[in-house]
């Protein structure tokens, strides 16, 4: 999936949910072991800004291997995925390092083609999941914005070359501190 999306969208980053990362980490950690597993995964994310966050994981991975070799060389292989939300600014940071709003929007769409149960076509089932798409768009630009306008505003789009056999340009975020 991470090769499908910059293929499609050059330039864009790729970050799991943090709950799914700690999931796949508690499922390499002895029962014994979780609550103070979890407390040191949750103290890389209470950290103030991105060096911090990143000196913080420093530490616990020494922690862990000192006491759980293989959940510190899974959390390690893992860096990228955890921390990728330090590219961003901080004040986007509890928005973008879970992915909660899309599956709420997922969950929507099963509550609404479950009433359904069976559509007659293929056309059928795009017209109600756009529908719901456009409903989401259209609460998220004019009702209640998940990612306020003045941090877009700081993080515009900037274009990019791509390389010469395109013939295109690619928007990308840019990325302010």
């Amino acid at each position: 999936m991470v090769e499908a999306i910059g293929a499609t969208l050059p330039g864009a980053s790729w970050k799991r949910c943090r709950t799914y990362d700690a999931a796949n980490l508690m499922a390499r950690t002895p029962k014994s072991a979780w609550g103070w597993v979890k407390a040191l995964l949750h103290s890389v994310y209470d950290q103030p800004d991105a060096a911090a966050v990143h000196a913080q994981f420093d530490r616990v991975l020494d922690t862990l291997s000192e006491k759980l070799l293989t959940v510190a060389e899974h959390l390690d292989a893992a860096r990228p995925d955890v921390l990728a939300f330090t590219a961003f600014p901080k004040a986007i940071w509890r928005q973008i390092w879970s992915n909660n709003p899309q599956e709420r929007l997922n969950r929507e769409i099963r509550r609404r083609t479950d009433v359904v149960g069976i559509f007659p076509d293929r056309d059928a089932l795009i017209r109600l999941v756009g529908h719901v798409l456009a409903e989401q768009h259209d609460e998220w630009t004019e009702m209640r914005r998940y990612i306020g306008l003045d941090i877009l505003a700081k993080n515009r789009p900037h274009l990019i070359n791509t390389p010469p056999e395109t013939n295109q340009e690619v928007t990308v975020p840019a990325i302010t501190a």
